[in-house]
């Protein structure tokens, strides 16, 4: 019967001494089969992808037919309690600091070990679960494959399987968990999981279950008949889409959303306005790209140059 282990990963120590640890979850079977590693939290005020990572082990229980499940949910615990973004005593991006170095900065360090445990595994696929702006629905983003040593097919059927959205991410982070181990040849996705800072229980669902697709696809737990997708607009449902912050903020003032995020969009359509101080419309804001709003922003400030919104728009080649 599988069995769940829950253990303490020794990371570094402090200069006060203290040992700096993060939590190490994992749960095998008696038979062989996949070896599918779940991360969260490596942003601090992302604790969506932890909680639905104790949801997922919570539900798996007995029920892992073969293979092995292995997650970090706290990967980042000193900017969970300081409730910010990157690691609170050093200012930095831990997702900007892989694949790490066991003598470099702060966040390097913490990478390198968080990397080589993953790594050692052989991992057959790597979840990287995160949260994006106020608002946002839940998508799956795929790195750019410039470098990545893993088939695109195999990264767009294992996207694909969650139900979700699929974006391209148009940037490049080359020091980023899922860029790095794409490039070591162990395929990986990050999902989106709603936003951040608050646990939000319908965002909570809906990664549970596309992760639960991917474990029933892999034959690790039980398949059922109707598999879990996210609410897309038809039109873009079987699309893989362009990640995008365009159009930005063409003046400073007080922004109100006319769309929403879910919402599809064609090119014209307005989706917010700019007001002054005094209430006098300044600006109209609409798209030039047909597409989905991932998230707006989460504040009601806008400034010139500033990005508003996320969207995924069609993707032409």
């Amino acid at each position: 019967m599988p069995v769940i282990k829950n253990n303490l990963v020794k990371i570094l120590t402090g200069s006060d001494l203290s040992k700096r640890i993060i939590p190490y979850m994992s749960v095998r079977s008696e038979n062989d089969g996949p070896l599918i590693w779940l991360i969260g939290c490596i942003h601090g005020d992302e604790i969506g992808g932890t909680v639905i990572i104790h949801e997922i082990f919570k539900r798996i229980g007995k029920k892992l037919l073969k293979g092995s499940l292995h997650a970090f949910p706290l990967v980042n615990p000193l900017g969970f309690e300081n409730a910010t973004r990157n690691i609170s005593i050093s200012g930095e991006d831990l997702n900007r600091a892989f694949p790490g170095n066991p003598k470099g900065t702060f966040a390097q360090r913490v990478a390198s070990q968080v990397f080589t445990i993953i790594t050692n595994t052989n991992p057959d696929l790597v979840l990287d679960l995160h949260n994006d702006w106020n608002k946002s629905v839940p998508y799956v983003l795929i790195d750019p494959f410039s470098e990545s040593s893993v088939p695109e097919s195999v990264i767009l059927d294992y996207a694909s399987l969650t139900g979700l959205i699929k974006i391209y991410d148009t940037d490049v982070i080359k020091n980023s968990l899922s860029y790095n181990l794409l490039r070591k040849g162990i395929p990986s996705l990050t999902l989106e999981c709603g936003e951040s800072q608050i646990i939000n229980e319908k965002n909570v669902m809906y990664g549970i279950e596309a992760i639960w697709n991917i474990l029933a696809e892999k034959g690790m737990v039980e398949d059922t008949s109707e598999r879990f997708s996210f609410p897309i607009p038809e039109p873009l449902r079987d699309k893989v889409l362009l990640y995008s912050q365009k159009p930005l903020s063409p003046a400073s003032g007080i922004i109100r959303f006319i769309k929403r995020p879910g919402e599809m969009v064609k090119p014209g359509n307005k989706i917010a306005k700019i007001y002054n101080p005094f209430g006098k419309l300044i600006e109209n804001i609409s798209v030039d790209e047909e597409g989905i709003i991932l998230g707006h922003t989460d504040y009601a400030i806008a400034y010139p140059g500033a990005p508003i919104m996320a969207f995924g728009i069609k993707n032409n080649r």
